[in-house]
């Protein structure tokens, strides 16, 4: 059964979506776990798990078969949304799409992006039952 677990490690408040209807049309039967950073927390995961010094807006990676975690870090999807021309709150959900697709082993490719803003459209209007 899909599952999603939310954490939100910040100060921030959290946009709600469809999160498990989404992993399973992307990932059935996957449990995620979605966690919400800070700055300084992301660029920590960042060094530690792709030896990369700068502080990512996501970071995706598989922690079992069919089981992952996706940590997001709202700050700096606040400060990319304007050059991706979304606001903030469509912006989480399209870095949310974006890891989805990195667990499910997709590489960045046009192909990715289609299907990210297809997903997009589709579920950026359902919200959380």
């Amino acid at each position: 059964m899909t599952s999603v677990s939310i954490k939100n490690l910040t100060r921030r408040p959290v946009p709600r979506f469809a999160y498990t209807a989404l992993v399973a049309t992307v990932l059935p039967q996957w449990d995620v776990s979605l966690v919400f950073v800070g700055p300084k927390k992301a660029q920590e995961l960042n060094m530690q798990l792709r030896k990369k010094s700068y502080t990512p807006n996501v970071l995706s990676y598989e922690v079992g078969k069919k089981s992952g975690e996706i940590f997001i870090c709202l700050q700096e999807a606040e400060r990319q949304a304007p050059a991706h021309s979304m606001n903030s709150r469509i912006f989480v959900l399209y870095l949310f799409i974006h890891g989805l697709l990195h667990l499910k082993g997709w590489a960045h490719s046009g192909t990715m992006e289609q299907c990210e803003r297809k997903l997009l459209k589709q579920f950026s209007q359902k919200r959380e039952v």
